[in-house]
C-alpha cells in the first residue's frame, strides 16, 4: 500500500553566486571560452575545438589545467562561512537532511544504473521499472562498505508520477544479482581477502536476455588491511534474463562470468605502475556516426608509473602569453602528477559483446584529478556530451572544484573535447564553499555548506535527469549519512542554443528537487514468451488504459478472452517499434 508521500522541500541555500555568463566565439570552426568581466582574476581556458576523429585515431582530448582552474573563477572569494561560493546555474539544490530510505533498512545503497539499450533509453519490463545498485549490508559501517559491495537489483510498477509514490521512490528490493561465489571464479589468484563487485551499466534485449557489464575485483589485504598485492580489477560480463510480472521481478542465468579487459599498460595504467590506479565502471553504447558498432567507456589512469610520471605543456593548456600560466616544472614539482586520470575507449569485435579490443583513451585529466568516475555519453541535437564524475578530493596540488558531474561536448565519441560551462567542465555540483577546506564525509568540516558531501556517483538520464545517491548532509556539528538514493533533478543541455552550457532546471519538481530515487524509463518492453514489443511511455499508457487489468493477465500467461487477446495484440502492434 502506498503511503502518503511527503514533497522534498528545498532549503534556500545562502550566498548562491550568480551563473557567470560566457561570450563563445567561433572562428574558423575553432570554439574558445572567452573570460566574462565578472569572473575572477585567473588564466584564460584551453581552446578546444570539439573536431570529431575516427574512435580508432591516436587523438586523446585533454581536459587540462587553464580548463580546470576555471573552477576557482567561478567561485565567489566573499562567500562567507557555510554559503557556497558556486554558480546557481551548475547547483545542485540542496537535499534535506530528513531522507526516507529506499531499501527500508535492508542495505547501503549507492551507485545505481537502470535496463537500457545501445541508445540510452531506459527501460521497464512488463510494466516493472528495474534498476542495479550497488549493495552492502547495514551491518556494516557506511564507509566500510566499498570491499564489501555486491550487486543487488531493485524494482516498482512503472507509468506512475513522482508525487504518486511512497515517499522513498516505491521501490521493493530484490535481492542480490549474483549467487556467492559466481564473480570470484575469473581470477587465476584465488587467495584474495575480499571479492567484489563494482559498477557498470545493463543492456536489455527485445527477448527479456540483459548483458550485465560490470567491475569484478580482487583485493589481496592482510589482516591490517595493507595489500599484500595491488587488488585486480577487470571489465566483466554475465548474461541472465528478466522475468518480470505486476507481482515482482526475478532473473534467471548470471551464473557464469566474462572476463573482458585488464588494463594493459600502454594506454591504461596497471597495478604494476601504480597500485592505487583505478580501472572500472563500463559504459556500453552504439555510436549513432557508426551504426552497429558497440562501444564502452571506462574510467582509467594514463599508463605512466607512479613515482615517474610527468605532466607537459599539453596537459597545463595555458595560452600564449598568459601571465597566470604555471610552467612544467612548478606542476611537476608539486605532486600533482599522483593525479593522472582518464576516460577510456574500448570496442566490441563481435555480436555478442564478449570480445573486445582497447582503443586510445577519449580523454585525460592529466595533472588535473585522479578520478573520471562512471564515465557515460549522452547525445543531443548532433552533439556528443561526455559525462563523468568526480570528487573535490581527487583534484591535483593547486586544483579545486566541487563533488560532482563534469562534462565534456564535442562533435564524436573521440572529439577535441571542449569543457562545458565557462571551459571548467563542470555541470552539476554540490553546494560547496571553495573558500573553506571541505573535510571528510564521515567528518564535514565546520565551515563548510551542508550539501557539500550530499550527492555523488550521478548517471544522467533521458531529458536530462539526473539521479544520484545520498554521502552525507550537514555541517560538523550536525550531519547525517546517506546510504540511498537522492531526490531526482534535471539538468537542461545546451541551453539558449548553446551546446556548451547547462542549468539546472529549478522549475522541475520542488524548488528543482524531483521525486527520492525517481528513475524513470522512457521505453517500455512487453513480452509474454512468444510475442515481444518496445513500446514508448506514451503508447503504454495507452495499452493500459484501454486493456485494463486484463493487461496484466495477459503478461502473466493466465486466460484471456479471444476478443481481448485480438485487442490487446493489435494495440501492442500499433504502438510498438
Amino acid at each position: 500500500m502506498h503511503t502518503t508521500n511527503r514533497r522534498v522541500s528545498r532549503l534556500v541555500a545562502s550566498g548562491l553566486a550568480a551563473s557567470a555568463l560566457v561570450a563563445t566565439t567561433l572562428v574558423a570552426g575553432t570554439s574558445a571560452a572567452i573570460a566574462d568581466p565578472g569572473l575572477q582574476d585567473g588564466p584564460e581556458p584551453t581552446t578546444h575545438t570539439q573536431e570529431a576523429y575516427a574512435p580508432e585515431a591516436d587523438f586523446t582530448a585533454k581536459w587540462t589545467r587553464a580548463d580546470a582552474r576555471q573552477l576557482k573563477r567561478l567561485s565567489d572569494p566573499t562567500a562567507a562561512s557555510r554559503a557556497n561560493s558556486m554558480p546557481a546555474a551548475v547547483t545542485m539544490p540542496t537535499v534535506p537532511q530528513d531522507l526516507p530510505d529506499m531499501s527500508n533498512g535492508e542495505v547501503w545503497v549507492w551507485d545505481t544504473w537502470p535496463l537500457t539499450d545501445e541508445d540510452g533509453n531506459q527501460y521497464s519490463v512488463n510494466g516493472q521499472e528495474i534498476i542495479f545498485s550497488l549493495v552492502a549490508d547495514r551491518s556494516l559501517g557506511f564507509d566500510d562498505r566499498h570491499v564489501f559491495a555486491k550487486i543487488g537489483y531493485f524494482y516498482r510498477p512503472a507509468g506512475v508520477p513522482a508525487e504518486d509514490r511512497p515517499e522513498n521512490g516505491g521501490w521493493t528490493y530484490g535481492g542480490l544479482v549474483f549467487k556467492e561465489g559466481v564473480t570470484g571464479q575469473i581470477f587465476e589468484d584465488q587467495s584474495f581477502s575480499h571479492q567484489t563487485q563494482w559498477s557498470g551499466s545493463a543492456r536489455v534485449y527485445k527477448d527479456g536476455e540483459i548483458k550485465l557489464f560490470f567491475t569484478d575485483v580482487a583485493f589481496y589485504r592482510d589482516e591490517t588491511g595493507k595489500n599484500i598485492k595491488p587488488y585486480d580489477p577487470r571489465i566483466a560480463l554475465s548474461v541472465g534474463k528478466v522475468h518480470a510480472n505486476s507481482k515482482g521481478v526475478k532473473f534467471s542465468g548470471f551464473n557464469k562470468v566474462i572476463d573482458l579487459l585488464q588494463a594493459d599498460g600502454t594506454y591504461y595504467q596497471t597495478g604494476a605502475q601504480n597500485e592505487f590506479f583505478n580501472f572500472r565502471d563500463p559504459f556500453t553504447f552504439e555510436d549513432p556516426a557508426h551504426p552497429g558498432e558497440t562501444y564502452m567507456v571506462f574510467e582509467g589512469n594514463s599508463a605512466m608509473p607512479r613515482e615517474s610520471a610527468k605532466c607537459t605543456e599539453e596537459d597545463l593548456g595555458y595560452q600564449p602569453g598568459d601571465p597566470h600560466a604555471e610552467t612544467v616544472e612548478e606542476v611537476n614539482a608539486s605532486g600533482a602528477t599522483y593525479q593522472i586520470g582518464n576516460i577510456g575507449l574500448a570496442k566490441a569485435k563481435n555480436e555478442d559483446l564478449t570480445e573486445w579490443e582497447f582503443l586510445p583513451p577519449i580523454l585525460s585529466a592529466n595533472c588535473v584529478t585522479d578520478q573520471t568516475e562512471r564515465p557515460q555519453f549522452v547525445f543531443k541535437d548532433g552533439k556528443y556530451y561526455l559525462f563523468t564524475i568526480s570528487h573535490r578530493s581527487t583534484f591535483a596540488a593547486g586544483l579545486d572544484g566541487p563533488e560532482g558531474v563534469y562534462g565534456f561536448v564535442g562533435d564524436g565519441i573521440r572529439s577535441d573535447f571542449q569543457p562545458l560551462n565557462d571551459g571548467s567542465g563542470l555541470a552539476l555540483g554540490n553546494p560547496t564553499n571553495l573558500n573553506f577546506w571541505g573535510g571528510q564525509p564521515f567528518a564535514p568540516d565546520f565551515n563548510q555548506h551542508p550539501g557539500h558531501f550530499q550527492a555523488y556517483s550521478h548517471y544522467v538520464m533521458p531529458g536530462g535527469l539526473v539521479q544520484s545517491f545520498i554521502d552525507t548532509i550537514g555541517t560538523h556539528d550536525d550531519f547525517v549519512r546517506g546510504g540511498t538514493l537522492a531526490p531526482t533533478v534535471k539538468m537542461d543541455i545546451g541551453v539558449g542554443g548553446d551546446p556548451t552550457r547547462t542549468a539546472v532546471d529549478y522549475s522541475y519538481g520542488n524548488g528543482g528537487l524531483g521525486g527520492w530515487a525517481d528513475i524513470p524509463a522512457n521505453r517500455h518492453l512487453f513480452t509474454n514468451g512468444k510475442k515481444t514489443v518496445s513500446v514508448s511511455d506514451a503508447a503504454a499508457q495507452r495499452v493500459r488504459a484501454a486493456a485494463g487489468s486484463a493487461f496484466d493477465d495477459y503478461l502473466q500467461g493466465k486466460p484471456v478472452s479471444a476478443a481481448v487477446r485480438a485487442q490487446i495484440e493489435k494495440l501492442l502492434a500499433q504502438y510498438g517499434g
